[in-house]
């Protein structure tokens, strides 16, 4: 039986574990399950973080609530803050549902709110805009390594968990490992992104990870990696709302697209299941088309 290393959400896991009885049991089901069916290690920590969260709130396993308690704790959930975090309520609720599955506890009779899907179009840097972000990092390291994610498409996880090795200088390549669906690929490697990486490789000499979190061959953690995107959104006067990590993916593909490069190519770089996924870039690509315009307008012209 496996108990929740102190990497993973500590403060609530481990006291959950500790304080309610039964709480290890039920973590052990939601890792086997989640590791099982592929998921992501992200899903778990999501997941197991809530379903703490819940056990401390009543100290009761949330397998043992009654639908008014779970409504009463979704509900002061949402008005816990004045704007309220829709990820941290899904994944409440999607942890919940999946408890319910694992116990055999019907999971309507209590009845979990529907997640409704919100399709926004993500924000996208010009670039411009990516030019004065990628020189506003003061340190060699940081500026490597937001080069790297915008030069390859890459995801938080992805650049936080790439390994020395993953780097192959002679065929111009890196090797993306375990991804999200758990897929491997390979990106290229750009050779401004190959000069960058190689002053970085010379200079810093990182151990194992490529980038190095506090301690000797550790990794970056994703904090540490918004906190750096934040920090360079700040100082190169960036004023676009919604700006985070992925954001440099989302203009990796648009920028991509913009210079010609078709959208199944794109699909394959980005590690994308279904093509569905990467056609919202088609809405945000400046494909040199015409403004929009009204078919009156051109009703009467000489052409109709």
């Amino acid at each position: 039986m496996s108990t929740p290393n102190t990497n993973t959400h500590p403060t609530f896991i481990q006291q959950a574990c500790l304080k309610v009885s039964g709480f290890s049991l039920l973590y052990n089901k939601l890792e086997r399950d989640i590791s099982l069916s592929g998921r992501s290690l992200s899903t778990l920590k999501n997941y197991s973080r809530h379903m703490a969260q819940i056990a401390l709130y009543y100290n009761q396993l949330p397998t043992e609530l009654d639908e008014d308690q779970v409504r009463d704790y979704l509900w002061m959930l949402q008005k816990k803050t004045n704007k309220p975090s829709k990820s941290s309520f899904k994944h409440a609720v999607y942890g919940l549902r999946l408890l319910y599955r694992l116990t055999g506890r019907d999971d309507r009779a209590i009845r979990l709110p529907s997640i409704p899907k919100v399709h926004k179009l993500p924000a996208v840097l010009s670039k411009q805009e990516v030019k004065a972000l990628l020189k506003a990092p003061r340190l060699l390291k940081h500026r490597v390594l937001l080069a790297l994610i915008y030069s390859a498409g890459l995801r938080m996880q992805e650049v936080c968990r790439l390994e020395i090795s993953d780097l192959d200088f002679d065929r111009m390549q890196i090797h993306i490992r375990q991804s999200k669906g758990r897929k491997d690929r390979y990106v290229p490697l750009s050779q401004l992104m190959k000069r960058g990486l190689l002053s970085y490789l010379s200079a810093c000499k990182p151990h194992y990870y490529l980038f190095n979190g506090k301690e000797y061959g550790s990794q970056l953690s994703r904090k540490g990696v918004q906190w750096l995107m934040q920090d360079a959104v700040s100082k190169a006067g960036i004023k676009k709302k919604g700006i985070c990590v992925h954001t440099l993916r989302h203009s990796y593909a648009t920028h991509l697209l913009e210079d010609g490069l078709d959208i199944v190519s794109i699909k394959e770089l980005l590690g994308h299941s279904f093509l569905e996924t990467t056609l919202v870039y088609l809405h945000m690509a400046g494909l040199g088309r015409k403004a929009p315009f009204s078919p009156l307008d051109t009703l009467y012209t000489k052409e109709a």
